[in-house]
């Protein structure tokens, strides 16, 4: 599996679509370890770009602080899983928590 993670200063990224990189984890789902890390600059932000963008990269699973009801829908039209209401937290720790079962998530943070 590969996660993908918006980062900003090093940590999860408050909005999806206004950060500086993206933090891409391949995932060994039976053994529930990262098994490689890849960062990648994210492209200008343009509406409807990303999903495709990841898309391409190889992710399976988008975890966001927040993002806009129209990026939901086109991941979801991608086979791509939302997760949204992550908090700020480095983005390692949020994929352990997320292949453990034990990531808190709260509200979407993005209302757009």
């Amino acid at each position: 599996m590969r996660i993908a993670i918006p980062v900003v200063d090093g940590r999860l990224a408050a909005h999806f679509g206004h950060c500086d990189e993206f933090a891409l984890f391949d995932v060994d789902e039976q053994n529930a370890t990262v098994t490689a890390v890849d960062r990648v600059d994210s492209p200008p932000h343009q509406p409807g770009l990303l999903p495709q963008w990841l898309h391409e990269h190889g992710a399976e699973v988008i975890i966001a602080g927040g993002m806009g009801r129209r990026a939901q829908d086109l991941f979801a039209r991608g086979g791509i899983e939302v997760i949204v209401g992550a908090t700020a937290d480095d983005p390692e720790s949020i994929v352990r928590a997320f292949v453990a079962g034990e990531l808190a998530t709260g509200d979407n943070i993005c209302d757009h």
